[in-house]
């Protein structure tokens, strides 16, 4: 026990020991400064120092631009940066997936094939059928009332308003004899019309050609865009008069009469419409006489 008490006794005497650092001019050793230390007060400071040290490089690094030169730290530029980034990615990815879509369609059209098509109209009419009976058309208060108000406005309305017609008129590409006519079992999504070479092929509704080029089976062929997803297709022309990206109005000239193309035996002109990436009859819609 007593071997414990010199122990401890001795080291508060060494941590406790006073020491005396002298700072003198080498040349004169005239005493410049002086300090009285102990083993403990330095051991004390030391320590006080290097959680200081360590604090301020800490403040600086979290809160000051000097991180940006540490390996594994990003700048907040860089950051905005990669998140503007990712943002385009995202959208150019989106674009992507529908440009894909749209020529897919386009392929379709130019193709004939449309077996591998997912979309089942019937089904989506199935699913989203629904059961009046389920419905409760009873007026509320407020229906009412804003009908009773709207009345009211119409009585002394002087000048009507006429709503524009969301019926799309379609004008006849070519006036002849059909010697071929739309056969969805046989795939002939098409009405084939004779008429001389070089009678006037044109355009059956404003729109916008996206496609104007040569093809193999079926010659100069022209794709234009209409509204409300609707396209038309007119092939084996003998020449074209529009450019892909031109914009056309209804009845307007955009080709002419031919026998191009492989799949053809004479002058005449295969027409095609087409209703968001299904084809329709065409002289369902069109008189071609």
């Amino acid at each position: 026990m007593a071997k414990k008490v010199r122990k401890r006794r001795e080291i508060k005497r060494k941590l406790l020991h006073k020491y005396r650092l002298v700072i003198l001019n080498e040349s004169t050793f005239e005493e410049k400064i002086s300090f009285k230390l102990s083993r403990l007060n330095v051991f004390v400071t030391g320590t006080l120092c290097i959680i200081g040290l360590i604090g301020l490089t800490t403040l600086l690094i979290a809160f000051t631009p000097l991180r940006e030169y540490i390996p594994g730290y990003s700048s907040t530029k860089l950051k905005m940066q990669a998140t503007n980034l990712t943002y385009k990615t995202d959208s150019l990815v989106r674009v992507l997936n529908n440009s894909n879509r749209y020529l897919e369609n386009v392929r379709m059209v130019l193709t004939g094939d449309i077996e591998n098509s997912e979309v089942n109209r019937d089904s989506l009419f199935e699913k989203f059928k629904l059961d009046p009976s389920s419905i409760d058309l009873t007026p509320s208060r407020e229906d009412s009332m804003l009908r009773a108000e709207v009345a009211l406005e119409d009585k002394y309305n002087l000048f009507e308003r006429a709503a524009p017609s969301k019926t799309m008129i379609f004008f006849p590409p070519l006036s002849g004899t059909i010697s071929q006519r739309y056969d969805a079992e046989k795939k002939h999504f098409a009405v084939d019309v004779v008429a001389p070479r070089e009678t006037p092929i044109k355009t059956v509704a404003d729109g916008t050609v996206i496609f104007a080029e040569w093809t193999a089976d079926t010659g100069h062929v022209i794709i234009i865009e209409h509204r409300d997803g609707i396209l038309s297709v007119y092939k084996h022309n003998g020449s074209l008069n529009k450019s892909q990206g031109d914009r056309v109005n209804s009845g307007e000239v955009i080709a002419s009469v031919g026998n191009t193309g492989e799949f053809t035996t004479g002058p005449h002109l295969h027409f095609e419409l087409w209703n968001n990436g299904a084809p329709v009859n065409p002289t369902d819609y069109i008189d071609f006489r």
